[in-house]
């Protein structure tokens, strides 16, 4: 069912803030955070110190964060009910991008209230397009697990993913995630960014190993780009049965996937069928 963001109903306003340099931010979040009485921010105290910032006053603001998102809904839906419109603040970027937000998000459309996202701010947009590795198809996996065994396994699941691949790091795991990275996809061209838009911002090129050999101190929150596997020739450790096999379980036929493996190995179309079908 479709539904207007801009009708008499009231209106859940999605705002991104800057990631790191506070000019970053555009004319029109700034306006509507002065038209708004009620904002739900993930850190009030960061929250605050945009507002002022931007000379932003009298404002409601309400503490709205990972741990107690859930228990926000009901305290959400008393303002829309009363047509009351109401914004959503992460620390950093846009809200629901790796932070809060989607909770309240998915309450006002599930009772019919406008939802509004506003376009702005967000690191891995900044990380990829600064990164030379190929942006038009890219897959934002956002924070890998925390533990060894769970993170080596999502990242086995996304091996042959042709897609650039998009995740976001701390500086107290960077390192390990980096050698994990480089154990289960190969030593991969990736980019680094750090402290995105602020004063010490940084961006490391190259493959895993030369960038590993870069990063003496790790400080800051970090953007990793990693170069997909079609554009590795990751397909140079499989057999020609296991890479027919791989384009067959993404849903390719026999046939097209004989094609695609002719193509990418730059051999013939009839020495792939022959090895496939053992003739």
């Amino acid at each position: 069912m479709s539904q207007k963001s801009y009708d008499d109903k009231a209106k859940l306003y999605l705002i991104p803030t800057p990631i790191g340099n506070m000019d970053d931010i555009t004319f029109r979040a700034v306006k509507v955070l002065k038209s708004l009485d009620v904002i739900f921010s993930e850190d009030t105290r960061v929250t605050s110190k945009l507002l002022d910032y931007f000379e932003i006053k009298n404002k409601k603001i309400i503490s709205s964060h990972n741990f107690n998102e859930e228990k926000n809904k009901d305290k959400l839906l008393s303002y829309l009910s009363k047509g009351i419109d109401v914004g959503v603040v992460s620390d950093r970027g846009t809200p629901v991008i790796s932070d809060p937000g989607f909770i309240l998000a998915k309450t006002a459309i599930e009772n019919g209230y406008n939802v509004i996202g506003l376009p702005g701010p967000t690191a891995l947009i900044s990380a990829l397009i600064v990164s030379g590795i190929f942006p038009n198809r890219f897959l934002f996996y956002g924070f890998l697990n925390n533990k060894n065994s769970h993170q080596l396994k999502e990242l086995d699941e996304l091996k042959n993913y042709k897609e650039t691949l998009i995740f976001y790091e701390a500086p107290h795991r960077i390192i390990d995630t980096l050698n994990n990275i480089k154990k289960v996809l190969g030593n991969r061209t990736i980019s680094i960014s750090r402290e995105i838009s602020k004063r010490y911002e940084e961006v490391y090129r190259g493959r895993i190993d030369e960038v590993l050999s870069e990063i003496d101190t790790p400080k800051g929150e970090y953007v990793i780009v990693v170069q997909g596997a079609e554009n590795q020739n990751n397909f140079d450790n499989l057999t020609i049965i296991e890479h027919v096999n791989l384009y067959i379980k993404e849903g390719y036929s026999v046939m097209d996937s004989i094609k695609k493996v002719a193509k990418e190995r730059n051999v013939p179309k009839n020495d792939i069928y022959k090895e496939y079908h053992k003739i």
